[in-house]
């Protein structure tokens, strides 16, 4: 890692910290510190589930329940057992923590404010747009590829979804039953792989890879939810298979896809994919791409 690199991203850390008064047990100048506040303000109108409350903001469970105690104890939340599993809490803002939520509001805009009025017009087109690829790339570095059965409920809800729109977008829709899917045991060890991508806890991307025996390793069912794109998932996906292909030996990467998915296809050829000729009887493939990639030397 560039230690240049590193020493920016810690010098940056300390600006915004003090920059926008993380430091003090005090935020906005209220009675609490930031860790209650952001609290307040995820769990929303509709409730939220202390689990997935968790999950979202990447807390330790022991300071999440501490953050709780006080906010139940100054009546800001309520934190229920739901009735079919006790094991699951609601948390739900009271009145009082609604209106406390809204001061907390009032106060961050005029927080944002003061970050703005000194800078002139391009200044602050320039910080805000900034701000947002900082948002953008810290979200991409935030999201996990993990390898899972691919039965798994995430799996399954990934490719649920992958199948509702590329039904929705092929010009003679898409069925499965036509389609060369492969069978769960093809995206099994050692037949096969199966990545999920998951931000906050939550699946938005799915990846398989076939390593059939004497032949080309072959890419399946790559998706990534429309809310994640732009992230560079798709690209991680195709980097983290090619590496698992190469580790197993394999010299050739394979897939095909549907001329609808520009997109995909924009991909595959700046990922350095060249377009082949059919190689499968794929009836929804109108493209077939191969890329030859490198064994890792013996011991990697």
């Amino acid at each position: 890692m560039d230690t240049v690199q590193i020493d920016q991203v810690r010098q940056f850390n300390r600006t915004v910290t003090e920059r926008v008064g993380v430091l003090h047990d005090h935020y906005l100048g209220r009675d609490r510190p930031i860790g209650e506040a952001r609290l307040l303000w995820e769990i929303g109108e509709e409730g939220q589930d202390v689990r997935q409350l968790r999950e979202h903001l990447a807390l330790d469970s022991g300071y999440v329940s501490r953050l709780l105690r006080s906010l139940e104890a100054d009546g800001l939340v309520t934190v229920e057992p739901q009735p079919r599993d006790r094991r699951v809490r609601t948390i739900r803002l009271t009145d009082a923590g609604r209106a406390e939520r809204a001061v907390l509001d009032g106060r961050s805009d005029e927080l944002a404010s003061s970050l703005l009025e000194p800078l002139n017009t391009a200044q602050r087109a320039r910080l805000t747009a900034a701000m947002a690829e900082v948002e953008r790339l810290l979200t991409a570095a935030t999201v996990t590829l993990d390898a899972v059965d691919p039965d798994h409920p995430d799996a399954q809800h990934c490719l649920r979804s992958y199948f509702a729109e590329i039904q929705a977008r092929f010009e003679t829709g898409f069925d499965p039953a036509r389609s060369l899917l492969p069978d769960a045991g093809e995206l099994r060890p050692p037949r096969g792989l199966f990545l999920v991508a998951r931000l906050h806890g939550e699946p938005v991307g799915c990846a398989g890879l076939k390593l059939p025996p004497g032949a080309p390793a072959e890419i399946k069912r790559m998706w990534v939810a429309p809310r994640t794109r732009g992230l560079g998932l798709g690209r991680r996906f195709l980097t983290e298979l090619e590496t698992q292909a190469a580790q197993q030996g394999c010299e050739v990467l394979r897939l095909d896809t549907n001329k609808a998915l520009t997109a995909a296809i924009g991909l595959y050829h700046s990922s350095g994919f060249q377009e082949v000729a059919a190689f499968n009887d794929e009836p929804y493939a109108h493209h077939w791409f191969e890329k030859r990639i490198s064994t890792p030397p013996f011991g990697d």
